[in-house]
């Protein structure tokens, strides 16, 4: 809280400076829909959105979106900066894993054969991306388990286009062999409207593994990914659209043995296809949305062991999972001052899996593993706009049946208040759920059926202004966490923590002082203690830190137009330390601090074709994000945008 205080003081103090010589400021007032499912101003609701827009994403063209996502405030992507096809791990303020749902074009999508029910950024390109939004803080209300922390609203809908038929493609190369490909057809032609991208990332990379006696000579660890999606719209009549999408990605990734231990011949090939359709209807005061999705993901870890580290000769082990999501939902303006909205989804996830491997013990071929979990859920908020819509207030529940867990609820109470053009506070109460998943309850070796659902209430207490040359937002969370879902290092197995609390401050900032000049930064504070079971032995212990989630994270960007074509941009990234476990019944080691520099350039040409070079790691720091595995070096990579 003192440091919540403190940036507050420093906000109001600078921006009190400001707003005297500024007395001709507009107010920043972004639209967005994944605050509450359907379009609203930033200024007329107080959840904390965070907001990617296009011209940022092409501006990341030699990136990928963990790493774009990773320098917002309060997000940490664990295995962003490790080896192409790391598993990603995503920290919302604090958050475990799977405790951030993530959702395409507003559906939310998982993987249920993955411990935690998270899902693999891996199968998104950057470039299939034309804006990201982050909902902040807990939003079961609205989408469910797993959103303990917040949501990530990955949308891929193109807007604004007026063409038939237009043409886009982007091709790079860079260091470490890489290559990156992408090809976009789209286009509206009366009440159709259309999308259709390839994309391909291709590396030599560098060795996940960390060789710390740097004399064993790792070999590189390669990825080769492809992203194929499609979605058309079509408007039957001015009140009903429907729409279909379709999207399959996969990839191969030469991965290491584990921690500092290389392995020549092993492999991780995962694909994914997600598809399904909806319907959007709106006529005067009520509007109608129906979704509905299909996904199925495939992995399979592949050790023909040529290279014989251990005493496994072959090992073969295949996931399968399916998810189905049916949603129904209604928004209606039943007067000036009230909205509301109510719906209903259905939820059903599978998961499958089948091991083999070979040793000097013999074949080993237990039974396949095989399993699934449904939940149908019931939601409704209503959002009431007081005083010319300067005070809003969302109160919201939800009812969840879940057949394992029977029946549990949610509820939001969350208000903002609007005290000038510029000014405005916010704050937040809300309840978070997220059910086992399939793994943690029915695996043989690590699973337990006793398992509990785990429960949380979230605090948020923000001010935010906007200004023309400044605007900030500061927010201050707390989260309590109840039945925390962790894995015992010493027994092996799956179980219900004691409790976790997590208090933390975001700071937001954007600074225009010159036309052509601007600055963003962001520094997030995140500090948590938890009582769960030891790692080093059976005894309860007390620990205030979060396991590879920093206390401290800064990002920083500074661009330059320096004409009508020539863009630049340095940017650096601030982590401090943070803790990873030790091994076997070891004290956890600390991860130290590191900071980053990059550099992006862009050259535009005739309007048609956008000439770029990024760079990463300008100093070629060695830093790890995950115990005993190579985070990137220096890294460049430079290509060209044509656009038709």
């Amino acid at each position: 809280m003192k440091q919540f205080l403190f940036l507050l003081a420093a906000v109001i103090s600078g921006n009190q400076l400001q707003a005297q010589a500024d007395t001709t400021a507009k107010t920043l007032d972004e639209t967005v829909v994944t605050a509450s499912k359907t379009p609203v101003k930033q200024s007329q609701t107080g959840k904390v959105v965070t907001v990617i827009g296009k011209e940022q994403l092409d501006r990341s063209a030699g990136k990928t979106v963990a790493q774009v996502l990773t320098e917002q405030a309060g997000v940490t992507i664990n295995g962003a900066y490790n080896a192409p096809g790391s598993v990603q791990t995503t920290f919302v303020r604090g958050g475990s894993s799977g405790r951030t749902l993530i959702l395409v074009d507003g559906i939310p999508v998982s993987d249920p054969s993955m411990i935690n029910n998270e899902f693999d950024l891996n199968m998104f390109s950057i470039h299939d991306v034309e804006r990201i939004e982050i909902c902040k803080g807990a939003q079961s209300t609205l989408y469910g388990s797993d959103a303990i922390a917040g949501v990530i609203n990955i949308i891929t809908v193109k807007k604004d286009v007026a063409k038939a038929i237009n043409v886009k493609a982007t091709a790079s190369y860079g260091s470490k062999n890489t290559f990156r490909g992408n090809l976009q057809l789209f286009g509206k032609a009366g009440k159709l409207s259309y999308t259709a991208r390839y994309a391909n990332l291709t590396t030599g990379g560098f060795s996940s593994a960390y060789d710390s006696t740097g004399s064993k000579d790792y070999d590189r660890d390669g990825y080769r990914g492809n992203v194929m999606n499609a979605a058309v719209q079509y408007q039957v009549i001015p009140s009903l659209q429907l729409k279909t999408f379709v999207q399959y990605s996969r990839y191969k990734a030469d991965i290491d043995a584990g921690v500092f231990a290389d392995e020549n011949d092993y492999t991780i090939s995962n694909s994914y296809l997600n598809a399904g359709g909806g319907a959007f209807f709106k006529k005067g005061i009520v509007s109608v949305t129906a979704n509905y999705q299909f996904g199925e993901m495939k992995r399979r870890y592949l050790n023909d062991s040529t290279d014989k580290p251990g005493f496994t000769s072959y090992e073969n082990n295949r996931y399968s999972a399916r998810t189905q999501y049916l949603e129904l939902y209604s928004n209606i303006e039943a007067a000036k001052w009230l909205t509301v909205l109510a719906g209903a989804d259905y939820r059903r996830a599978s998961m499958r899996q089948k091991y083999y491997s070979e040793s000097f013990f013999g074949p080993y071929d237990p039974p396949a593993f095989d399993s699934a979990l449904h939940q149908t859920s019931f939601y409704s908020s209503f959002f009431f706009h007081f005083l010319d819509k300067k005070l809003n207030i969302e109160i919201g529940g939800r009812t969840n049946k879940h057949s394992r867990y029977g029946s549990n609820s949610t509820f939001t109470f969350n208000p903002s208040f609007r005290i000038t053009k510029n000014w405005r506070v916010f704050g937040s109460i809300a309840s978070g759920f997220k059910a086992p998943s399939i793994y943690q309850v029915f695996d043989a070796f690590s699973g337990n059926p006793d398992l509990e659902p785990e429960k949380s209430v979230n605090y948020e207490l923000g001010v935010q202004q906007s200004h023309q040359i400044i605007s900030s937002r500061v927010v201050y969370f707390h989260r309590d966490i109840r039945n925390g879902i962790d894995y015992d290092y010493v027994n092996f197995k799956y179980f219900n923590f004691v409790k976790q609390r997590v208090d933390g401050v975001e700071l937001e900032l954007l600074v225009r002082p010159v036309k052509k000049l601007s600055i963003t930064a962001n520094y997030t504070y995140t500090g948590g203690d938890e009582k769960t079971q030891s790692r080093k032995s059976t005894n309860d212990t007390t620990y205030n830190y979060l396991l590879r989630r920093p206390k401290s994270s800064f990002n920083l960007n500074t661009g330059y137009q320096f004409t009508k074509g020539l863009y630049a941009a340095i940017s650096a990234r601030a982590v401090g330390d943070r803790y990873d476990v030790g091994g076997y019944q070891k004290e956890d080691v600390l991860l130290k601090s590191y900071f980053l520099l990059g550099l992006y350039a862009e050259y535009n040409w005739k309007d048609r074709f956008r000439f770029f070079l990024d760079a990463q790691n300008l100093t070629n720091t060695r830093f790890f994000d995950l115990r005993g595995y190579n985070s990137i070096p220096f890294l460049v990579n430079a290509g060209v945008t044509f656009s038709w």
